[in-house]
């Protein structure tokens, strides 16, 4: 039994949620993806997974077990860069996500001038206003916005992003120029959500701050959409502000309620920070943060 193949496949397993998701993913037959996992067992000597028509499910064993299969993966697979020479020049592939919008406007400008600089290094983004896990992805460098969670990841603030209160001058000559964030409850609203309602929008600072509910006549999950609706004067809609930076410059939208900001979102670059960092990462940061950081400073008042 190759031990490390066996690892993997158990890993497989665990990720796609079953031994038949893992076969699809691993393209081996799923009575090859069961053995290297039943053998894996038997030289244990425990079991590790319940298995189910569906899903798979680990023991407590298994738990402690496949944690620790990730960590000697890990290493193993930090030995081989290094032998390779990842970690003596910047070369190899990159996973980095950020949303859509910043992807477009700030990222991807980025990252085509550091393939310019680095010819070895291959980059591929991925652009989302979903949360993409890390870890799971094997993403190598993410752009969060907002609080981050008390997690492990290493994190590197590059700016602030501020919220926009935002209409078409045709909404606002309809419906009139709201003084207050209370005001809000006798207009039409455009709300930024997935599945899950988000219909609390934050105002102020301090012992200033608090929130106003919103009732929206449109929602949608991305940006882009929010814009065209806002645009399109169905209501008022709440961005940040380098989602609405084209819209509010060539005179789509207008800003409002300017004097009751909240405080500002964070920027982050982050990374898993593996105890090696590998060249073609270093290089990736080094290079990305401080550009993005002068992209992102607010021009001179």
């Amino acid at each position: 039994m190759d031990r490390f193949d066996a690892i993997r496949t158990l890993l497989a397993a665990v990720d796609a949620g079953s031994l038949s998701a893992a076969s699809r993913r691993l393209g081996v037959p799923l009575p090859t993806v069961s053995r290297k996992v039943s053998e894996l067992e038997a030289h244990l000597g425990t079991q590790l997974a319940i298995r189910t028509s569906r899903k798979l499910l680990l023991t407590d064993a298994g738990a402690a077990f496949v944690a620790a299969g990730r960590r000697l993966l890990d290493d193993l697979d930090d030995a081989e860069r290094a032998a390779g020479g990842e970690y003596r020049e910047p070369r190899g592939d990159l996973l980095v996500t950020a949303s859509l919008m910043f992807g477009k406007a700030y990222l991807v400008p980025v990252v085509l001038e550091f393939l310019a600089v680095f010819p070895e290094v291959n980059v591929r983004a991925i652009l989302s206003d979903q949360i993409v896990d890390l870890v799971e992805n094997h993403v190598d460098v993410a752009i969060r916005i907002g609080r981050l969670p008390d997690s492990g990841l290493v994190a590197q603030r590059i700016g602030d992003a501020h919220w926009q209160i935002c209409a078409s001058p045709a909404y606002l000559a309809r419906r009139g120029v709201p003084e207050r964030p209370e005001d809000l409850a006798d207009h039409d609203c455009i709300a930024f959500e997935g599945l899950q309602r988000a219909r609390e929008w934050p105002f102020g600072s301090g012992r200033a701050a608090r929130s106003v509910t919103i009732q929206p006549r449109f929602a949608g999950n991305t940006a882009d959409a929010i814009i065209e609706a806002a645009s399109a004067s169905i209501g008022i809609a709440r961005l940040l502000s380098y989602q609405a930076a084209a819209a509010l410059a060539d005179g789509r939208l207008v800003a409002i309620l300017g004097d009751h900001q909240p405080e500002p979102m964070a920027i982050h670059l982050v990374h898993t920070g593996p105890p090696l960092l590998p060249l073609k990462l270093r290089a990736f940061l080094d290079f990305v943060a401080p550009r993005l950081r002068a992209r992102l400073r607010p021009p001179p008042s």
